[in-house]
């Protein structure tokens, strides 16, 4: 008599349903905040090898790239998306310009750009196919006479030929995009001295301190820092790429406070993480609101973004000209607070960046009511853009600022622009943000509000 096989066991329903929540707890478990916290641990140690192999500074790719990098050895910021790289959609931003990186690269003959993968890949779009795009772009606009360096470079045991073709022949496009942005190539030729060339390292390439010295270009190391787990995420108590999507288990806790207090975190039992972690966050809140600093939007000299908390701290002047958008709905009637004054309550996320619309007549007009005043050479008042974040609805209130009030250097107009504005002139604008302040990121909903605005208005 044969033995029974797999297929002639029959499990009841109840079992079925015992044993999927068995399945679900093993995995719930093994994500746990105390696994993901060691397992960037491990991967935040591969960081530091590579950093020690190759000399050049660690560049976070945001948001998950600082989970792997100590605050203190953090070299800057990076923000390329894995979706400007996923097939078939393949993209350069010229909302994430990444232009910022260069002075860092040309002082450091390189940098390492740090990030990782939660599917089971070996590395991110973001690594694979976003920065070696990026790269191609920019060689094309600062070197234009070393073509061997306007090609694509993409890693073959990622990327098929039939994709990397099909990247190659949207690069004239891109390359376009980024020239339309009117951007001095001349003053961004002066942070390098050599084109850039991506090269890829992950927990199973074998680095080499000699692998360091590159004579024709400056080297992009895109480094994956965690390992791949075959078929999922999940291998033992590691966790591939611990660090992503953090809003849904991290509690509020961020890179700055996870490497501030790591050893109590980890000596700390799960269940009495989430309320440890609590108590973390809000004391660094109330640090961050007291450390709160204003940021200009260059080149212009009189207008600031910051974070809502910047308000009450004392880096605020009496006589600055205040726009604070509040995620609480507030009715429109409420808005004016003082002479110098506008708190307007726009709603949440995406509810705010649809209400944006209606609301920025009547900014531009509170803009306008006091531009003699912003432009008064002898007591020269700041204009001050406050939201929750600094980086959303703030950043869309000042582009629109920057495309009405103020001329090609950044100068205040004596007179609001009257002449039409078309999608080209605000994307060009939107270049002057990506540039000094990389880290912007206005969401869809909040450009799209800012569009509708300055195109419709009245010619």
């Amino acid at each position: 008599m044969p033995l029974p096989t797999a297929a002639d066991l029959v499990f009841s329903e109840q079992a079925n349903h015992n044993f999927s929540r068995t399945l679900g707890e093993l995995k719930r478990h093994n994500l746990s905040i105390h696994n993901r916290l060691r397992s960037i641990e491990e991967d935040a140690a591969f960081a530091q090898n590579v950093h020690a192999a190759y000399g050049r500074p660690l560049i976070a790719n945001e948001r998950c790239g600082s989970w792997y990098i100590h605050p203190n050895q953090k070299g800057g910021s990076a923000y390329f998306k894995s979706t400007d790289g996923h097939t078939g959609v393949w993209n350069f931003s010229s909302r994430r310009l990444n232009l910022h990186l260069l002075e860092i690269i040309g002082k450091h003959d390189g940098c390492i750009i740090v990030d990782s993968t939660r599917r089971g890949k070996t590395m991110p779009d973001a690594l694979s196919k976003t920065v070696p795009i990026w790269c191609s772009v920019v060689n094309r606009m600062l070197f234009p006479n070393i073509p061997q360096f306007h090609n694509l470079h993409t890693p073959p045991q990622v990327v098929s030929d039939s994709e990397h073709a099909q990247i190659s022949a949207r690069l004239p496009s891109f390359q376009h995009t980024l020239e339309a942005l009117d951007l001095s190539s001349e003053a961004l030729r002066l942070d390098i001295s050599k084109p850039l060339r991506p090269i890829w390292v992950t927990p199973d390439s074998t680095i080499t301190a000699t692998a360091s010295i590159f004579e024709d270009f400056h080297p992009i190391i895109c480094c994956t820092v965690s390992r791949r787990v075959a078929g999922g995420v999940i291998e033992g108590d590691y966790v591939q790429g611990a660090g992503d999507d953090s809003e849904n288990w991290a509690h509020g806790l961020s890179p700055p406070i996870f490497w501030e207090n790591y050893e109590a975190l980890l000596s700390t039992s799960e269940s009495d993480l989430p309320e440890f972690i609590d108590l973390l966050v809000g004391h660094a809140e109330k640090t961050r609101a007291v450390g709160e600093a204003l940021r200009c939007v260059e080149p212009t000299s009189t207008l600031f973004v910051a974070r809502i908390p910047a308000m009450d701290s004392e880096i605020m002047r009496p006589d600055d000209l205040a726009i604070i958008l509040s995620p609480i709905i507030t009715a429109q009637s409420t808005w004016r607070t003082s002479r110098t004054r506008f708190d307007i309550g726009l709603g949440p996320h995406k509810v705010g960046s649809r209400n944006l619309r209606l609301a920025l007549p009547h900014i531009v007009g509170f803009v306008k009511e006091n531009i003699s005043q912003l432009a008064n050479p002898d007591h020269r008042k700041r204009l001050v853009v406050c939201c929750e974040s600094g980086k959303d609805l703030a950043i869309g209130v000042a582009l629109t600022l920057i495309c009405l009030f103020f001329d090609n250097d950044g100068q205040l107009l004596e007179e609001m622009r009257s002449a039409p504005i078309d999608k080209s002139f605000i994307r060009t604008r939107l270049g002057w943000i990506s540039t000094s302040m990389p880290d912007a990121n206005p969401n869809r909903a909040t450009l799209q509000s800012i569009n509708s605005f300055l195109m419709e208005r009245p010619k």
